[in-house]
């Protein structure tokens, strides 16, 4: 609960995680939070970032804005997504300690992890070896977000810790045809397929990597639990211990949207990553465990995808929180 924290500024609130977490803070009876849209509040602009800090002066700050994209957005956009996602960490964090802001979350990504990293991956595996160089430019974001949060509060005392989630997906994703990652593209491909009456759905790479997945939703109650915590680790990883290949995951989300089409994959493109589990024991071991199962988890995103589609609200921007 949030009872040291009445005045928590949630960036990234429109997006498909900062929606989630405003759902449970709503939920579990939390203060309304400090929210901001991108044409309020400019998170690239230094001073008009920590100007709003100052002047708002939150008891905690939740940092779920950022580029997202999937492996083609990131592979031919590298530097957008390394620049702007440095200059929002850096803003806020940094902004966050002028203002004297007491606690900040930030959330990672389990691409902050070497490509070959050990399986399932532990908190320790950060540095140890190459990124996947599809998403290198993000993930180099990433790892100097939580590494500003690691060091603000071992140099300055600022309670600044980060949440490692591993592949999201859920109410409010990003269904762009070019940027989407693999779940949401794979339901809007079914799904178009269905209504077209096609025979076959064409997927990127060979359908073989292992993926974990866990449902937005799950991680906002991760994100909310490790607020109550008084001491939390540096970083923590957050994931649902359930992994699939990416052919059965297509499979899943063929079921749910009844589709009769056939899959094919065409190997010429990337697979990125061939395994990412992550190990969340950390976690769990402090007493939070996921609640969504991956088969339920995706049937409630269809639904949800498709009543956003019925009205009007699809997103398909790479801005979380636009």
């Amino acid at each position: 609960m949030s009872g040291a924290y009445p005045r928590v500024f949630l960036a990234g609130h429109r997006g498909m995680v900062g929606s989630a977490i405003l759902r449970r803070m709503r939920e579990q009876g939390w203060p309304e939070p400090v929210v901001r849209t991108r044409t309020e509040l400019d998170l690239c602009d230094q001073r008009a970032v920590f100007d709003f800090l100052k002047n708002e002066r939150p008891e905690a700050v939740i940092v779920a804005a950022a580029l997202v994209g999937g492996i083609e957005a990131n592979r031919t956009h590298p530097a957008e997504f390394l620049y702007q996602n440095v200059t929002i960490a850096s803003h806020l964090i940094h902004g966050a300690w002028l203002a004297k802001i007491p606690r900040l979350l930030y959330l990672g990504s389990s691409c902050i992890y070497p490509r070959l990293a050990p399986q399932p991956i532990p908190e320790e595996a950060l540095l140890s070896g190459a990124l996947e160089p599809t998403n290198e430019g993000y993930a180099v974001a990433k790892i100097a977000g939580m590494k500003l949060c690691q060091f603000y509060r071992r140099e300055h005392g600022m309670l600044s810790h980060s949440a490692m989630p591993t592949n999201l997906y859920g109410p409010g994703d990003n269904y762009d045809p070019e940027n989407s990652h693999v779940l949401p593209s794979l339901i809007r491909k079914f799904i178009d397929a269905r209504d077209r009456g096609g025979d076959e759905v064409l997927l990127w790479g060979t359908g073989a990597p292992r993926r974990e997945f866990l449902h937005v939703d799950d991680l906002a109650a991760a994100v909310l639990f490790l607020m109550g915590l008084e001491n939390p680790p540096d970083w923590v990883n957050v994931g649902s211990g359930e992994e699939v290949t990416i052919r059965e995951a297509a499979e899943l989300v063929r079921q749910a949207v009844g589709a009769g089409c056939k899959l094919r994959f065409d190997a010429v493109h990337p697979d990125g990553t061939p395994r990412k589990l992550l190990d969340s024991r950390l976690l769990h071991s402090l007493g939070w465990k996921p609640q969504i199962g991956l088969a339920e988890g995706i049937r409630r995103t269809v639904a949800d995808y498709e009543l956003e589609r019925r009205e009007g609200r699809l997103r398909q921007s790479r801005m979380q929180g636009e």
